[in-house]
């Protein structure tokens, strides 16, 4: 081998290693972007979390691997009806008893999320399940949460007690999807003479 094509070789090749190192930045920088876009506020709450951005990206990414792994799915027309119901009653009785209401919405919450298929056994998991399909409101969900065990603590006040309401409520309504089942038509057949 010469010279030039030595010299070709080692420029092609360094070529490639920056095109590589360039591909790599700009991936890197939109599945940055993407993860931001898509987790909203929770993106910063995981990063503040965990102390780091790269390991708070991880965990974001592991979160979306473990919810696409679950049987998630959306209640049917008569389950969301039902806890539709259930919903007004809790929060009609607000006026009356915020504290038992405040545990009445915790519950159904719950009971909600079990419906659907989310794992319900531990808090921060739940949260985390969550945020990968309602980023918007897991912030609001953590803080009624908090509110929810001040309540049980009887040290939450009226206007705590309001907040964490509007909080489940945000959430509920989010929970409530339905499947898009559509009803069977009656075939009209027509009638010969």
């Amino acid at each position: 081998m010469n010279t030039t094509t030595i010299i070709i070789i080692l420029a092609a090749v360094a070529i490639l290693l920056i095109g590589g190192g360039l591909a790599w930045v700009f991936y890197r920088r939109k599945h940055k972007a993407d993860l931001r876009q898509h987790f909203g506020p929770e993106y910063e709450h995981t990063v503040q979390a965990m102390g780091d951005e790269r390991k708070a990206q991880v965990e974001l990414e592991e979160r979306q691997k473990r919810v696409e792994a679950l049987d998630i799915h959306p209640l049917s027309t008569g389950e969301r009806d039902h806890y539709m119901a259930e919903w007004r009653t809790i929060q009609s009785n607000f006026v009356d008893d915020p504290n038992q209401a405040i545990v009445d919405a915790d519950r159904l919450i719950q009971e909600v999320m079990q419906i659907r298929a989310y794992p319900v056994s531990n808090f921060e998991q739940q949260a985390a399940d969550l945020s990968v399909n309602y980023p918007e409101v897991v912030s609001n969900y953590r803080a009624a949460h908090e509110i929810a065990i001040k309540n049980a603590q009887k040290t939450a006040d009226t206007e705590e007690l309001r907040r964490a309401m509007v909080f489940y409520r945000s959430l509920f309504e989010d929970l409530l999807e339905t499947q898009n089942v559509e009803e069977e038509k009656p075939v009209l057949q027509e009638v010969s003479k």
